[in-house]
């Protein structure tokens, strides 16, 4: 009797250490590669880290929400020498998701304007590089190199975290050959 006790006990205590949850990898072989990449071309280039100023010009969220995914400790972007900044006065790159809203243009305009040179513009998603579902609309200018030159388009819906870096890293040799 005690013995079927024992085993009724047992079967309980031992689904406490049965995994919950299915496992997944901590690390990305292919994102860790490009960020290292990356990171070679930032140094070469700046010499120092980049700052990104993001500015959100009519966006639905989506690229903001993979740009949030790439600070989590899962990507930690910040490794490779890439930092977001609030202010415009302290960013290398200024980041631009949405299709310019005309309510947004004159922000847009002047977060250029206070960029130091040189200052390069990415244009991100589908929105900003002029193919969204906004494109046409009464409300928005248009795609980002209506109102600014564009160094770099990332499109996608929303663009991967993978997509982002790969575009980044475009960016880097593009600045590269220039000089």
């Amino acid at each position: 009797m005690r013995e079927m006790i024992y085993n009724k006990m047992a079967i309980p205590i031992s689904n406490l250490f049965k995994r919950k949850t299915e496992s997944f990898k901590f690390k990305d072989k292919e994102f860790e590669e490009l960020g290292l990449k990356l990171k070679k071309e930032v140094d070469k280039i700046f010499g120092k880290s980049i700052s990104i100023r993001l500015v959100d010009t009519g966006s639905d969220n989506s690229p903001e929400i993979e740009l949030v995914n790439l600070t989590t400790p899962y990507y930690d972007i910040e490794r490779f020498g890439i930092n977001f900044v609030a202010s415009p006065r302290h960013a290398d790159i200024i980041l631009v998701t949405g299709p310019v809203a005309l309510n947004m243009l004159e922000a847009l305009k002047k977060t250029y304007e206070a960029a130091p040179s040189p200052k390069f513009v990415i244009a991100l998603g589908d929105d900003a590089c002029g193919t969204g579902i906004f494109k046409d609309s009464y409300a928005v200018v248009g795609s980002v190199e209506k109102v600014l030159p564009v160094d770099m388009k990332i499109p996608g819906n929303p663009p991967t975290p993978e997509d982002i870096l790969k575009g980044m890293l475009g960016l880097m040799q593009k600045i590269k050959n220039k000089e």
